[in-house]
């Protein structure tokens, strides 16, 4: 992003550099690094030995599937040959060329879309896509090296030239309300279960900002104005310490600007919000003798560009956001500029666009550099340009995340890790006394320190992001073994012996999402009502973990997703969280089936009843109306002709369902795009065709 905006010399940006990230990208950039995956990617492929392989299938794979791994069809193929036995049989078969082509393009996936379009070496490798030899992996290890120097850079010489400001997150990213005090969770969500004793250290807050600071100075040469609070979470005590620290401004969401003046952004259909006049300003906060300026995101828009837009043509949705961007501009009544504030934390979103956003954001860049109604600033000058800002003598405590903290302290998980915690700052607490008192049981001033870095480490807010039900990774073990180390260090720093506790894990097993296979043949009156038990008994599943229709900022309306096969149809259920939907006066479902070529079923509702449905077929409307059967009441059910299936040579179909609403696509089933069905008799689906030449 930051290199794409060099061609928009008028359009400014705020980007947000969090000092461990830095720290360990510095690391990076260094070579002096131990990074056991990046030893084994580039192993020699005669040289892997069982264990490694093991490694190489769990790790190789963990990519964006629908835009990286599908790019290279040699990956693609590999990825389906390693599913076989869960992976062990590839082990034994997978030759040395399966295993280099592997490790290669595992690599190779990652690259930024600059370098493989521009970078001769990235671009031949991308090209040859198969049968690579080891001084290819070579060669692309250098390239990485190479580029990792680069990265903090071009950051700098953005600031320096005054094109971006760069703003600072607390050193290892903790919720630092709940640092400073852990009961703070009751006032945003009164139900939010609490750690038997509160943890409450605001010096820690402190220090966590004090060395934020430090590190920016040293890295960029500046201080910093502006602080993201981790996951945009803020609290009087902790806004009244950043005042102090020197911090001039903050970022976070609307939700905390609502509950902290008591307003609602109810949107429109249009998607314009109420109290517009209001959510488009800076507020200052004061705080005794200090004060500091809260800028605040809308959500909606920000989502569009972290969930939406990836899923549109590029120009299109450029267009859109332009769009909407003047629509507020000309329908909200202020006597001081608007300040509408986009942020993005923490979506990812770029891996989810073709071409990693760049079409998208140099289309929305030169919209707005070429509209005079339009200033594209940094948030210091977004501040200074703002006109009279209002003041409030405090924030509504919570997160950029429905306004709460639960993410990180809602689950008895998250609770026995701050109960762990507390007694790890404890002992350290102990310790540090000790040394004062230069007891003979102390711990060296270089021991207590090493504790002292375990401790601030243990406080970072990713720990408890991944325990809990709200989120799962291939990596969960690993989060939670980390965690339990930076304690154990703990004690170990400071000569006690860590309690037991510490060595089991505290996350629970994984809810991902549950898919079941077809177990028998369906017959389906398509009424769009749950009329029988058996009538889907039977049938395929997904369901993924989505026990509400919101979760961490974000409204899910798809619910879960039941497929399976008559002779002579293709049967789908589609169940939504009602709720959710009802919010929304008009929206269509589009259910994409893919073979040899692309059915698709667009079912259109209007005030939450069938109002239309069309069958296309290669992006043409059919006309005949028998072609395919879709009703909708308590549920969405449809059946589709197999004869509008070109089946030869395939052993599966992918399904795929999207759900939009004015223009744009809102929610999606599976959440990678499409689920992967199998065909054949003994998965109770149509027969394999084969392929005739």
């Amino acid at each position: 992003m930051v290199k794409i905006l060099e061609e928009f010399p008028d359009f400014h940006a705020t980007f947000n550099v969090v000092p461990s990230l830095g720290l360990q990208l510095e690391e990076y950039a260094s070579g002096s690094f131990n990074e056991p995956w990046f030893d084994l990617a580039f192993r020699d492929a005669e040289q892997l030995t069982r264990e490694d392989k093991s490694e190489v299938l769990l790790r190789a794979f963990q990519v964006n599937h629908e835009r990286f791994l599908t790019r290279w069809p040699r990956f693609r193929e590999l990825y389906e040959w390693s599913r076989a036995g869960g992976g062990a049989q590839a082990v034994v078969t997978f030759t040395p060329r399966d295993w280099r082509d592997l490790q290669l393009l595992s690599q190779l996936a990652w690259m930024d879309e600059e370098w493989i379009a521009c970078d001769a070496t990235i671009n031949r490798l991308s090209a040859k896509g198969r049968d690579f030899a080891e001084k290819d992996k070579i060669a692309l290890k250098q390239k990485q090296l190479e580029f990792l120097k680069l990265v903090l850079p071009i950051y700098r010489e953005a600031a320096v030239r005054g094109q971006i400001e760069l703003s600072t997150t607390p050193f290892y990213h903790p919720i630092l309300p709940l640092v400073c005090d852990s009961d703070i969770a009751r006032i945003s969500n009164p139900a939010t279960p609490l750690p038997r004793r509160p943890y409450r250290h605001p010096e820690d807050a402190r220090e966590q900002l004090r060395r934020a600071r430090e590190y920016h100075e040293r890295m960029f040469g500046v201080a910093p104005a502006g602080l993201w609070p981790s996951e945009g979470s803020v609290s009087d005590q902790t806004l009244a310490i950043a005042a102090e620290e020197g911090f001039k401004w903050f970022g976070t969401d609307e939700g905390i600007l609502g509950r902290t003046l008591n307003v609602a952004f109810f949107r429109d259909a249009t998607g314009l919000a109420a109290n517009a006049d209001r959510l488009y300003r800076p507020l200052r906060v004061q705080s005794g003798k200090n004060e500091i300026t809260g800028l605040f995101r809308d959500h909606h828009i920000s989502d569009l560009i972290g969930f939406v837009y990836s899923r549109m043509d590029a120009r299109a949705a450029a267009a859109d956001l332009h769009g909407r961007l003047r629509a507020i501009g000309e329908r909200v009544q202020s006597k001081h500029p608007l300040t509408i504030c986009l942020f993005l934390d923490g979506e990812n979103a770029w891996e989810y666009y073709p071409g990693n956003g760049r079409e998208f954001l140099r289309e929305f860049y030169g919209r707005i550099q070429g509209d005079g109604d339009f200033r594209a600033l940094t948030a210091s000058e977004a501040i200074a340009a703002a006109g009279e800002i209002s003041e409030n003598s405090g924030i509504s405590p919570g997160s950029w995340i429905n306004a709460n903290f639960d993410v990180w302290i809602g689950h008895s998980e998250d609770v026995q890790a701050w109960d762990l915690l507390w007694d790890a700052r404890e002992t350290y607490a102990r310790a540090e006394e000790s040394m004062v008192q230069g007891r003979a049981d102390a711990p060296t001033e270089a021991r207590l320190k090493e504790a002292k870095e375990s401790l601030l480490a243990a406080e970072g807010s990713d720990w408890c992001w991944w325990f809990g039900p709200e989120h799962s990774t291939a990596n969960d073990a690993e989060f939670d073994s980390l965690y339990r180390r930076h304690l154990t260090g703990i004690y170990r720093s400071v000569g006690k012996i860590a309690p037991d506790e510490l060595a089991k894990p505290i996350k629970k097993r994984p809810e991902r999402a549950l898919n079941l296979l077809p177990s028998e043949y369906l017959r389906v009156d398509v009424n769009g009502r749950d009329s029988s038990y058996f009538e889907w008994l039977g049938a395929g599943l997904y369901a993924p973990e989505r026990r509400s229709g919101a979760m961490h900022g974000r409204t899910f309306y798809l619910r879960e997703l039941r497929y399976g096969f008559e002779p002579e149809r293709l049967c789908i259920r589609l169940d939504v969280f009602p709720d959710a939907l009802s919010e929304l006066r008009d929206a269509e479902f589009r259910i994409s089936v893919q073979a040899n070529s692309e059915v698709m079923l667009v079912a259109r509702l209007a005030q939450g009843k069938m109002a239309e449905c069309a069958v296309e077929q290669e992006r043409i409307c059919l006309l005949n109306a028998r072609a395919a059967e879709a009703a909708y009441d308590q549920i969405l059910e449809l059946a589709i002709n197999k004869e509008l299936f070109d089946l030869r040579g395939m052993s599966r179909l992918r399904i795929g369902v999207a759900l939009w609403h004015g223009g744009l696509p809102v929610d999606v089933l599976p959440a990678e795009g499409v689920l992967d069905v199998q065909l054949g008799e003994e998965g109770f689906a149509w027969p394999i065709e084969p392929l005739t030449l």
